[in-house]
């Protein structure tokens, strides 16, 4: 009952402030639930120096959560298929070289610039850290996040050609970014010895086109369930079924099961919810994604904003977390700038698109995910806490200024011309 009480535990309190937000904050409803579960957070935090026993409580239910696991490998493939279904895949193959590019190359970049960057900045501070421990504090914020992206694009009403761009790396850099932050990890707790260059290739190829091939499979397969039939109820049940199950087979290749979710979603999305269904099913298709896809967000920013209780973050961290917000920003323009500077000659690229590029490569649950799966060998405190902080600052700082932002540069449609590449 320890997990049902947790789960229902957390399903009330996104209720509970999804409510006060859609009547009070008015807010996104990303941003808005996070900031009340902020200040839930601290004022439980408060509580729980004078031991009060429901605070204790749900403290300890927090942290007998495995938070990346839920994120990683429950949450993140329903939350992904929900944003892939509705992407413009035609659009998206107009900008295929430059959102490859920044899901690629941009996060190799990232990665070696956050993490010397903060190598020096800890050194600074006079603490005495390990290179490659840096170098995956780099590789696990540098991912922008899907999920955080999706939602606070849809109130930005970016134009179309800039939001495909953003949409499309968030959708796709997790497959490069958990090759790299598994590579680094193996290389810091077995020795450069054990990570040859050849098993990180083989890692990187079993992973990524693994994952793509599973998703291309997985998706034509769909596809095709799903034209020979036509009842709702049935066509529905068959794409839960896909990510449930293309999740756990994806887990048991070795592949990336978020770039064959999304490569999936994709192909779902451009030919079976296209071609393939009655307007009756794509109805209830959209609907049923789109609740599940609300829910699932409220839960996971309610996680987010909670996990304040469980972590210990010391004036020191706070002080290396709030300049570390500046690397970040600063190693996504650079990151960005590089690999775009070198397409230039196939597509134009103005300074307005370059800061709306790095203002909305916001981070999120991946990040906390990635970051709470260290091991206590390493400087695993000091790492959750500073990304955090960033994260925390991305989410409600970066978000809620994103729209104003892009408003104030021209970048944004009227709401009528709004293109479905959002959720």
């Amino acid at each position: 009952m320890e997990l049902y009480d947790t789960f229902a535990l957390l399903l009330v309190v996104a209720a509970l402030f999804s409510y006060l937000n859609h009547r009070f904050l008015r807010l996104p409803a990303t941003i808005g639930i996070m900031v009340l579960a902020l200040l839930f957070s601290l004022a439980a935090v408060g509580l729980g120096k004078l031991e009060v026993s429901w605070v204790l409580v749900v403290r300890d239910m927090l942290r007998n959560l495995d938070f990346h696991a839920l994120v990683m490998q429950v949450m993140l493939s329903f939350l992904l298929f929900a944003g892939a279904i509705h992407v413009d895949v035609r659009a998206l193959g107009n900008q295929q070289l430059p959102v490859a590019a920044l899901a690629s190359a941009g996060i190799l970049l990232s990665t070696f610039l956050i993490g010397t960057a903060l190598y020096y900045l800890l050194t600074l501070f006079g603490l005495v850290p390990a290179y490659l421990h840096c170098l995956l504090f780099g590789a696990l914020i540098s991912p922008t996040d899907p999920i955080a992206v999706l939602g606070i694009l849809k109130e930005a009403r970016v134009n179309k050609d800039l939001e495909i761009k953003i949409v499309g790396e968030s959708l796709f850099n997790d497959g490069t970014t958990v090759v790299l932050f598994v590579s680094l990890l193996q290389i810091a707790e077995a020795g450069r010895e054990a990570a040859t260059f050849s098993v990180i290739s083989k890692l990187f190829l079993r992973e990524v086109f693994g994952g793509i091939i599973l998703g291309i499979a997985l998706g034509y397969v769909t596809y095709w369930a799903l034209r020979t039939i036509d009842n709702y109820k049935v066509e529905v049940l068959i794409t839960l079924a896909l990510v449930m199950g293309g999740t756990a087979l994806a887990a048991s290749l070795h592949t990336s099961a978020p770039l064959a979710i999304v490569v999936a979603g994709l192909i779902v999305g451009a030919k079976a919810r296209q071609m393939g269904m009655s307007d009756e099913t794509r109805d209830y298709l959209d609907k049923f994604w789109e609740l599940l896809d609300e829910v699932l967000n409220a839960v996971l920013f309610v996680l987010i904003g909670l996990e304040m209780l469980v972590l210990h973050i010391t004036r020191t961290t706070l002080i290396i977390g709030v300049i570390t917000i500046a690397v970040v920003l600063v190693g996504r323009l650079i990151s960005i700038a590089i690999p775009l500077g070198m397409l230039r000659r196939w597509y134009h690229f103005d300074r307005p698109t370059l800061r709306i590029l790095t203002w909305g490569g916001l981070r999120g649950g991946i990040s906390v995910a990635l970051a709470l799966s260290l091991p206590e060998t390493m400087p695993r405190d000091l790492i959750v806490g500073i990304t955090y902080i960033v994260v925390i600052f991305s989410i409600i700082v970066q978000g809620l200024t994103l729209g104003p932002l892009v408003k104030r540069l021209g970048l944004s449609m009227p709401a009528s011309d709004q293109p479905e590449t959002g959720h």
